[in-house]
């Protein structure tokens, strides 16, 4: 049997205070637990039509303008009004967690009809914007198709808004063998088209039955 995940409901509130909790970092097998806290409480429910987890109260979209793989300013807020958005904060050299999900995603939109897929726009946020420029971008994401957009800037304002939807990101750092790792939270962020707000989040280890049967929900701002 195909897996399924079990709608979970979160408040938004109890996400974001546990951004260092969610925060895995992409080059290792280990999730890092920042402070130690437990993780926030969730309550199971069968209302949510989602196998994401649906949010009590969604989260703004942030207010982040950066540069686009054209060299371009791109706002966030107002280029992305009125699709289905999925937002994702990673880097193109991270070795598992980032190819994986923006992979997963490219399958599950290819299962979609055009209908579908016209309406989905994904931006992917580099934590690492001194390796990504737009150009490296380009050249990452092009093989995962036209609804994937690249973003890259200043990092204090990814870090922002990354933590204004319950995501953590750290500074990039060098290991002792010379590679570079951007320790980052997974997660993807959809927000839907009538009221431009987060309202599911999916955790690293969503597969691609689940974004399939999702995206065309979230088309329908269900």
């Amino acid at each position: 049997m195909p897996h399924r995940t079990r709608p979970i409901r979160l408040t938004a509130a109890a996400l974001a205070t546990t951004a260092a909790v969610l925060l895995a970092g992409c080059g290792t097998s280990e999730d890092h637990h920042g402070t130690g806290e437990p993780a926030a409480a969730v309550s199971q429910t069968d209302t949510s039509p989602y196998r994401g987890t649906a949010l009590d109260s969604g989260f703004a979209k942030p207010d982040l303008v950066l540069t686009d793989t054209t060299g371009k300013p791109f706002d966030l807020r107002k280029q992305t009004a009125g699709k289905t958005t999925l937002v994702f904060f990673g880097y193109t050299n991270c070795p598992d967690a980032c190819p994986t999900t923006m992979g997963d995603i490219s399958t599950a939109l290819a299962q979609q009809p055009k209908a579908v897929r016209d309406r989905v726009q994904v931006v992917f946020v580099t934590t690492d914007p001194e390796r990504d420029t737009p150009k490296s971008l380009a050249e990452w994401l092009k093989s995962f198709g036209p609804n994937f957009t690249g973003l890259t800037g200043d990092l204090a304002k990814v870090k922002k808004a990354a933590l204004s939807v319950g995501i953590s990101v750290e500074e990039p750092k060098k290991d002792h063998d010379g590679t570079v790792t951007s320790d980052h939270g997974t997660q993807v962020i959809a927000f839907t088209p009538g009221d431009n707000m987060g309202r599911v989040v999916y955790t690293h280890g969503t597969t691609v039955d689940d974004f399939a049967h999702d995206l065309p929900l979230l088309v329908k701002n269900a």
